[in-house]
């Protein structure tokens, strides 16, 4: 009995491990769409959210809300593609670091609220693009593949 339930986990981790790019391909997909989503009400309303970044005391509100709604609009999109993902990724938490020390820290009382916070784990999924990279179903893995670059430089589930 305990080698038929080893050999039905075997098999088991191994058709996950084969399906493992669907995971950052979904997380991509979804978490770029509502950032483009995000992104595009914010450019559509920019008056609006450029006064919201005066209330909060940010530095430069116009240039300021201009910029982080377009890196939420460009970087969805270049997270969905799987395009930049790392460079985009960063700048992506970035604009969520500046998000929390400028706006949402004020209602923080403690570690449970700051954990708490939608921005927090934000910036962790951000930190885990960076970190892993977007998987092999991928534009950055597609051009990788093409342009032959080193297999160093691309985290080895992307070259598969």
């Amino acid at each position: 009995m305990s080698a038929s339930l080893l050999r039905l986990h075997d098999s088991i981790v191994h058709r996950l491990t084969r399906a493992g790019w669907l995971g950052p391909l979904a997380l991509r997909l979804v978490f770029g769409y509502f950032w483009a989503e995000t992104g595009w009400a914010k450019l559509h309303n920019l008056d609006g959210f450029t006064a919201r970044f005066v209330d909060w005391g940010i530095p430069l509100p116009a240039f300021s809300a201009t910029l982080s709604a377009g890196v939420e609009f460009v970087g969805g999109l270049l997270l969905m593609l799987g395009l930049f993902t790392r460079v985009t990724a960063a700048a992506m938490a970035f604009n969520m670091i500046v998000a929390i020390a400028f706006v949402v820290i004020k209602n923080v009382g403690g570690i449970d609220d700051f954990v708490e916070l939608d921005e927090v784990l934000y910036v962790l999924v951000f930190f885990w693009l960076v970190m892993a990279g977007p998987g092999k179903a991928s534009l950055d893995a597609w051009l990788a593949r093409r342009l032959r670059v080193d297999a160093s430089a691309v985290p080895a589930n992307a070259m598969r």
